[in-house]
């Protein structure tokens, strides 16, 4: 039980949670710029079609309903995952962009200040020198 604890409690485990429900709510948004504000310029370009509503008929069915393969539905799906990925690529980029920045910034810190043992040997050689001369 103590080590489930520690799991659940760990930062990552929240900070995942977090991502879970952010990304659900992102992909909420994501549905409605398709279906809101993308596809229909797209319709209206294409004389007024509607991709959610293009589907193939395959016939009735045992029940005697009418079969549908709804490609149009589909299509929006694919658009709203290159949405999804093209803004999930420019945040990744970001961040890799600012973890490199702040790693060049360390190093020009650790660059600009000699380690301790430098210094301590350089008051070393000092005190020496004063006492011998």
């Amino acid at each position: 039980m103590s080590e489930f604890k520690e799991f659940a409690l760990k930062g990552n485990m929240v900070d995942m949670a977090v991502g879970i429900i952010i990304g659900g709510a992102f992909g909420t948004i994501v549905k409605s710029l398709v279906s809101d504000v993308i596809m229909p310029p797209i319709g209206y370009l294409t004389g007024g079609l509607d991709f959610s509503s293009l589907s193939l008929s395959l016939g009735k069915g045992l029940d005697g309903k009418e079969v549908f393969i709804k490609y149009g539905s589909f299509i929006n799906a694919v658009i709203a995952f290159l949405i999804v990925a093209f803004v999930l690529f420019l945040v990744i980029k970001a961040m890799n962009k600012a973890k490199e920045a702040m790693e060049e910034e360390k190093e020009e810190e650790a660059a600009a200040e000699p380690p301790k043992q430098e210094v301590l040997l350089e008051e070393i050689r000092d005190l020496l020198k004063s006492k011998a001369g």
